[in-house]
């Protein structure tokens, strides 16, 4: 049997990409900006049922970012976070001097707890500080709570900027993820559902708003013969050549969710008399998640030394590639020293939980050897 590195999540190309970039390098349009960002931005939006405007940005942090500046976050406000994600969800609160308030997960979806959140604004607002936006997070493609937390933030008057960097075609109630806050963020990083190789994108329902986030992205030139600039600006347009990819990535969008979809179906065939795991699930149908990383959660047991730790090496000495969830922000170096409102469950997810292997490119081979490791591990 062939050892070759089975990955957690590669891209799938389409066959497509190479006439879009081709189209670009024959134009010369190969720097930020050009005809394929803008057909990769109107693709996009007819995907999402052009109802938004969205802007091609060089990252999802980016378009983070830019959705902070936008709702007028500068140094001194404070901006709630989900714990339980990956690091660029917070990181643009500290480039703009603002302080991160971390809340906890909820076991259900495992994304921001509803009583937390609540609790954290009230005591923010208790000390002199109400919140100036909420980051929150469809982790690994499952979408949050989404009316309990809105239902939050209305009542108190807080804009949310969705982070949807996991969740490109996940939904709620048959409304795509994206979608449902002040701004949505769509990352197309190498290991997402779709790559444009390294990009992301901002999400809004203004094209003033977008045209705006445009404005920042290019340095904040201001219109004029001359290069003038009156405020501060970034180099976070996307390239002409990335949204080449992402043009050809988006002809198999919808295959790609149904293959991540049907990657969970097969472990959740294998795991099913596996006491020792449960595999992350939606909670009920209103929740639709592409799926875009399989995890489960593994119950510790000293006497058949069963833990997540021990599986994790079970599949890379069979060079497979898997992966722990997330660390907690709160837990982080860098965020110890921040506000963080809630129990253990984020903490007890990442001990437990382990993300595996999710390619859309996964042969039936390669699920014959992760199968091997798993059955021969739990038995």
């Amino acid at each position: 049997m062939d050892n070759k590195r089975i990955f957690l999540s590669l891209p799938k190309q389409s066959g497509f990409e190479e006439k879009y970039i081709q189209e670009a390098l024959k134009g010369s349009w190969i720097t930020s900006g050009g005809p394929n960002v803008d057909d990769f931005e109107s693709k996009l939006e007819d995907y999402f049922g052009n109802t938004v405007s969205i802007a091609a940005l060089n990252s999802g942090t980016a378009a983070i970012h830019l959705a902070l500046i936008l709702l007028g976050v500068k140094s001194g406000d404070e901006v709630i976070c989900q714990s339980m994600t990956f690091s660029a969800s917070a990181n643009p609160i500290m480039y703009q001097g603002a302080t991160p308030i971390f809340v906890d997960s909820e076991i259900d979806t495992w994304n921001i707890s509803p009583e937390f959140l609540e609790i954290a604004i009230k005591d923010r607002i208790a000390n002199g500080k109400k919140p100036k936006a909420i980051i929150t997070v469809h982790l690994y493609g499952m979408p949050y709570k989404i009316d309990e937390i809105h239902a939050i933030a209305n009542h108190y008057g807080i804009p949310i900027i969705e982070d949807s960097a996991e969740a490109l075609g996940s939904s709620y109630k048959g409304k795509k993820c994206g979608m449902f806050g002040d701004f949505g963020v769509l990352s197309f990083n190498g290991n997402k559902i779709i790559t444009t190789s390294a990009g992301g994108a901002l999400v809004s329902y203004s094209n003033g708003l977008k045209e705006k986030a445009i404005f920042y992205a290019t340095q904040s030139r201001d219109n004029a013969r001359h290069y003038e600039h009156s405020e501060v600006g970034y180099n976070y347009r996307m390239s002409n050549i990335c949204a080449g990819i992402g043009c050809g990535q988006m002809k198999i969008l919808d295959k790609n969710i149904a293959s991540r979809r049907a990657i969970h179906d097969f472990y959740v065939n294998i795991f099913q008399d596996i006491n020792e795991v449960t595999v992350s699930q939606e909670p009920n149908e209103d929740y639709f998640s592409n799926f875009w990383l399989t995890t489960i959660l593994i119950k510790d047991d000293c006497d058949k030394k069963l833990s997540r730790e021990v599986l994790q090496l079970a599949f890379e000495k069979a060079n497979i590639e898997s992966r722990p969830l997330w660390k907690p922000m709160h837990l982080q170096p860098l965020f110890l020293n921040y506000p963080y409102y809630g129990k253990k469950v984020a903490e007890e997810l990442f001990e437990k939980g382990l993300c595996l292997p999710s390619s859309s490119t996964l042969t039936d081979e390669d699920k014959n050897r992760i199968e091997e490791v798993i059955k021969t591990f739990f038995n």
